[in-house]
């Protein structure tokens, strides 16, 4: 692929509030639907934003559900669906709340060890970032929304050396990429929030 290549320009968000958000549990890839608030979210933000050339979301129905609204409200389609952009899988911490695995594993979250079942970053980056590049090439040079986690979104902004703040329901951040250069080209923005938040729940 040739260095003048178009870059395209991927916004990806975090989903609308989930039932378990509400709870505190974290969530992994089991499949919790949005609050109605969650809902309510996914709508404030078409607001805040333009149109773009294509809209994908990962499988889970929290990012299918907070896309649909989006794409319906901003006039794109067809939704493109791929399960590459799901969530970390968290392994045995899947449905508990941050006390619970803390009870279960005293000072695990606190230095930053996981139980055998939670997905590596390896796997994750190496899945989203393909994830990123097919819909690079989809709309080269033009403007794609991915509506995913925010697990995903902190792995991918450490694997790239930016910054790792906490990511409130409709936050999310730009990535860069130039269709055919895979990890290579890929570049990250700083994060944005669409919406005003108040504490930000558990993310996982």
């Amino acid at each position: 692929m040739s260095s003048s290549a178009p870059t395209t320009r991927i916004l990806v968000l975090r989903h609308g509030e989930s039932e378990w958000n509400a709870l505190g549990k974290w969530q992994g890839q089991a499949d919790p639907p949005l609050t109605d608030d969650g809902r309510q979210q996914a709508f404030r933000a078409i607001e805040k934003l333009g149109t773009f050339d294509l809209i994908a979301c990962s499988d889970l129905q929290r990012a299918h559900e907070t896309a649909q609204i989006i794409a319906h409200g901003i006039g794109v389609g067809p939704l493109i669906v791929d399960a590459r952009l799901r969530e970390t899988d968290v392994g045995e911490w899947q449905g508990l709340t941050h006390s619970q695995i803390e009870r279960q594993w005293p000072g695990w979250l606190d230095g930053h060890r996981r139980p055998p079942s939670f997905e590596s970053d390896t796997s994750l980056i190496t899945r989203f970032t393909a994830a990123l590049g097919d819909i690079s090439e989809l709309c080269a040079g033009g403007e794609a929304l991915v509506v995913a986690h925010a697990g995903v979104i902190r792995v991918m902004r450490r694997a790239l050396g930016a910054s790792d703040p906490r990511i409130p329901n409709l936050g999310g951040c730009r990535f860069l990429l130039t269709p055919g250069a895979g990890a290579k080209s890929l570049l990250v923005e700083d994060v944005v929030e669409l919406l005003v938040h108040g504490p930000v729940g558990e993310e996982l």
